[in-house]
């Protein structure tokens, strides 16, 4: 009786403290949007947006193309990659080479990733400084990030789902891409997401690779400024009274911009798990 007793009380201490830790991480959140939403005071209009001076649709734009094209990218490229470590790989010296290389990966500064990415896409490949060379730089540096979470996802998944799966006739293939990858699908939607918010948040790389240009590009093959080197730009090179303002509400704009996308990510997820359930 005195052990379930001291149990129930290390229990609710333990729930307790999970609690304090989530009303504190949530009140940093609203604090840190009601802080960059009160600084923008007046600056949040139509002709911000779309305006020609002032306007940072050029900025969206460029974003939204970064975020596709490097997502695009490296999807396929991480999901295999987690697959293979996974489903079909042991613990060969092989493996564990490619292990340590992907770990490797998640720990260089992203400044080394756009001075790889100024050398190799914008120089080597021609690409000069363009969307397509900063979404190619982009991809390599969130790989690390879709392949481990991917695969912590896959590891959840009961050996009992493979083996019913097995047994009713199917290949390791079809049961990997029918029963595997759908019930992974969270964790895979939870890597996107991580992806999606490292490569809005970077600068370096991009500064290096997209390049400056303001203007609104009509192709992936165009340089342009993303929202977030527009913001750096504003702040570093200050030279109007307004223009703190202007960045924070270029700031408002990005999170919202991030919270939209991730809305629509896990909207379609929902979507495409409930028509494979119906085709199931």
């Amino acid at each position: 009786m005195i052990k379930i007793k001291k149990r129930k009380i290390i229990d609710g201490i333990i729930y307790a403290i999970m609690g304090a830790a989530m009303t504190a991480v949530i009140s940093a959140l609203l604090y840190i949007v009601f802080y960059i939403f009160k600084s923008q005071a007046g600056f949040l209009k139509v002709s911000f947006l779309f305006g020609k001076e002032d306007g940072i649709l050029p900025m969206i734009v460029t974003t939204l193309y970064v975020v596709l094209v490097s997502i695009i990218t490296a999807l396929p490229i991480g999901i295999a990659t987690a697959v293979f470590l996974n489903e079909y790989s042991g613990n060969s010296p092989l493996i564990r080479i490619l292990r340590l290389a992907i770990e490797t990966l998640a720990g260089i500064p992203s400044i080394i990733y756009g001075l790889f990415g100024l050398l190799m896409f914008c120089r080597m490949l021609n690409f000069g400084q363009s969307i397509i060379a900063g979404a190619f730089t982009l991809s390599i540096m969130i790989l690390p990030v879709i392949i481990r979470t991917t695969e912590e996802s896959l590891k959840s998944i009961p050996d009992t789902f493979r083996e019913g799966s097995l047994a009713l006739g199917a290949t390791k293939f079809q049961t990997i891409v029918h029963v595997v990858l759908p019930s992974a699908l969270p964790g895979i939607v939870t890597s996107v997401i991580l992806a999606v918010g490292r490569v809005v948040g970077e600068s370096a790389p991009v500064l290096l690779t997209v390049g400056l240009t303001k203007n609104m590009p009509r192709t992936i093959f165009e340089s342009g400024r993303t929202l977030t080197i527009h913001l750096y730009y504003l702040t570093n090179e200050a030279v109007r009274p307004e223009d703190f303002g202007i960045a924070f509400a270029t700031a408002f704009v990005l999170i919202i911009l991030v919270v939209i996308i991730n809305t629509a990510t896990k909207i379609m997820t929902a979507n495409f798990r409930k028509k494979l359930g119906e085709i199931q």
